[in-house]
């Protein structure tokens, strides 16, 4: 009896540790899940080495599969393919999600430029760590652009190109850029209007966490829009020059890279085909995986 009890007081120390833990970094919380969940899948955990730094990634689908690599955004990381990735797996390729540099649970170097230039460069040395000769190479967002560069510098390396909801273009953006580092629950509240046409109501104790990250890591992303807003790196330019066919896939409600940029790009781009996806914001990616996923298999079977 006396076990008993003491049994269950731990249980119940234990238990209160937990939920207190919990409220004070529930995104620590969601993440461990997500990456206990990675670890009981198909899906593979790794770390390799680009120009000296440690760069995570995430690889599933069969090992002699066509390759595809999919490149995230700005403030994102690997697990918001989470839903698209699965659909490319199941039709056969072998899908690799790396966190760019500064991102996700790669190294965040404090003399890096976080350009897209030089994540581009980090791009092609993940690649090259691979011993991937040729992919077809996907991008959203700023992860869109860094692909364009790729594909605009190397083409020989990069057999289809998807974009989307892809920056690159020299346009000025027309919301706050301040917002991407958001310093009060207002703010968060007005990113997650800029990004979902319906913002997912977020519990105070997770804002309060994603507030505190973002006071953290956020200095990765304003260096990284300091260098975008430069327009250093802009394509317009240079996507003519792309031969290798191109899927243009974005959400018709997006408001951080509206729907006219999509066009713009089309009209660049003689050989691209321009998917859009009914409904959907910037997010399309995360958000209308299961509308999205089938047509991106599509074109890379075509």
């Amino acid at each position: 009896m006396h076990w008993a009890k003491a049994a269950l007081l731990i249980v119940v120390a234990v238990t209160l540790v937990a939920t207190v833990g919990f409220f004070l970094r529930p995104i620590s919380y969601v993440n461990a899940a997500m990456y206990l969940q990675e670890d009981f899948s198909s899906i593979e955990s790794r770390y390799l080495q680009v120009a000296g730094h440690r760069v995570h990634y995430l690889a599933q689908g069969p090992a002699n599969g066509p390759v595809v690599v999919l490149i995230h955004g700005l403030g994102s990381r690997a697990e918001d393919w989470r839903y698209l990735a699965p659909d490319l797996a199941s039709a056969g390729f072998r899908v690799y999600r790396p966190d760019l540099l500064g991102y996700g649970r790669s190294e965040r170097p404090a003399d890096f430029s976080y350009s897209v230039h030089d994540e581009a460069a980090v791009v092609l040395g993940f690649l090259d760590a691979l011993g991937l000769k040729q992919v077809d190479l996907g991008g959203w967002s700023m992860g869109g652009w860094i692909a364009q560069l790729v594909a605009i510098e190397h083409p020989e390396r990069v057999s289809k190109l998807l974009l989307f909801d892809s920056a690159g273009l020299p346009r000025k953006p027309s919301w706050n850029i301040d917002l991407f580092t958001p310093a009060n629950a207002a703010e968060l509240d007005q990113l997650d209007a800029l990004l979902f046409p319906e913002p997912p109501k977020v519990p105070w104790y997770v804002a309060r966490d994603f507030l505190r990250l973002s006071r953290i890591h956020g200095w990765v992303i304003k260096r990284a829009i300091a260098q975008m807003l430069t327009a250093r790196d802009v394509t317009v330019n240079l996507l003519p020059q792309l031969k290798m066919p191109v899927l243009i896939a974005w959400g018709e409600l997006d408001r951080i890279t509206p729907i006219d940029q999509a066009e713009t790009m089309h009209r660049l781009i003689p050989q691209s085909q321009l998917d859009v996806i009914t409904g959907c914001g910037h997010m399309a990616p995360l958000q209308c995986a299961p509308v999205l996923g089938p047509q991106v298999v599509d074109f890379l079977h075509q």
